[in-house]
């Protein structure tokens, strides 16, 4: 956030829950303006008229109407202001206080690999991790800001996130109409370049390899389809709404696939013995939910994998070349058998 630092109730946290609730119903420059009013009424040296000064935007004061709508979101959220009709000002109650928001070592190293992962990944996600990370620091001390702003001790190696200008007018329309629950149509472009007219309700989002992918309700089939934001074009929110499932988590969705957007009612148990030199390596890859890991005296390792597309496994296998070998089922053992010839016959040997 612009302007003055955030602070925190350092003796009621139950005050959290208020606030929230009130700047729920208010726009990102309002939070702000709030912000800077919360600040203005700790300082308890300013009258009605120099807190719209104190808060003011680019020069322009709040009408008096807007700074009374304010004060009274602040009550609402449990932030126990008064007006000392005494000194002409508006303060705290006495016993409350307020306090620059301190990082911990480990949230500032929390909050370095924050602004490190939205570096690596860019595109619209990387550009809001920034701002986001930018109103903590200016909500923090400086010396946390100096530590943060420092040269990062980390690297991450992820698939940047790069959507064109359709793509991202998409993952606007999208991520809007998954917050109003409200419905969109839109013109899709599957794999095969077929374009159809899709009305869908967006449930939730799934990052994965370099691209973004919308889990949704689509309505012609009556079931949940996975769209590629980059294949959207003329998205449009409906007025129409729905009320996702209660018991809809994006997580468990796209927990039995390694890219997260491969999705089936049944799952197949396939077993992976690992050699030695890459089996720590192999256990640390979390790229399915459900697995059961056995280490041997020698160093390997057997997973057995739970997952909805066995191709996309056999895929993900190859990449550990010799190192690895899919024990069973023996279709599945046939498979990356058919896919070993091909790849050897491409290179002549």
């Amino acid at each position: 956030m612009t302007g003055a630092p955030l602070y925190w109730h350092s003796r009621s946290a139950a005050n959290a829950v208020g606030w929230l609730k009130a700047v729920e119903r208010t726009t990102e420059p309002k939070i702000v303006l709030l912000v800077r009013l919360l600040n203005a009424i700790d300082d308890g040296r300013h009258s009605f008229e120099s807190l719209k000064d104190r808060i003011a935007e680019g020069g322009r004061r709040p009408s008096t109407r807007s700074l009374r709508r304010y004060l009274a979101v602040l009550s609402e959220a449990g932030f126990p202001w008064y007006f000392d009709r005494t000194s002409n000002t508006y303060r705290f109650a006495g016993g409350y206080s307020l306090k620059r928001l301190d990082l911990s070592g480990g949230e500032l190293f929390g909050l370095v690999a924050l602004r490190s992962f939205g570096a690596s990944i860019g595109g619209a996600i990387g550009s809001s991790i920034n701002e986001i990370t930018d109103k903590l620091l200016g909500s923090s001390s400086n010396g946390a800001r100096a530590r943060v702003e420092a040269p990062t001790p980390l690297a991450f190696r992820l698939s940047e996130i790069r959507l064109d200008e359709n793509g991202e007018a998409a993952l606007r329309v999208f991520s809007a109409a998954e917050r109003a629950s409200r419905s969109v149509e839109f013109v899709y472009q599957d794999k095969e370049g077929k374009r159809s007219s899709r009305t869908a309700d967006p449930y939730g989002f799934i990052v994965s390899t370099g691209r973004i992918y919308c889990v949704a309700y689509d309505h012609a089939r009556r079931d949940k389809r996975v769209f590629a934001v980059d294949n959207v074009s003329e998205p449009r929110m409906l007025a129409r709404t729905f009320v996702k499932p209660e018991d809809f988590d994006v997580e468990a969705y796209a927990a039995a696939s390694i890219s997260g957007v491969m999705h089936g009612d049944d799952t197949t148990a396939v077993r992976v013995n690992f050699a030695p030199r890459v089996a720590k390596a192999a256990i640390a890859a979390r790229v399915v939910a459900e697995r059961q890991i056995t280490r041997n005296d020698d160093g390997s390792a057997q997973i057995e994998y739970r997952v909805a597309d066995v191709d996309e496994l056999v895929r993900w296998v190859l990449g550990w070349g010799s190192q690895a070998e899919i024990v069973d089922p023996a279709p599945v053992r046939e498979r990356i058998a058919v896919l070993a010839h091909e790849i050897t016959a491409k290179y002549g040997t």
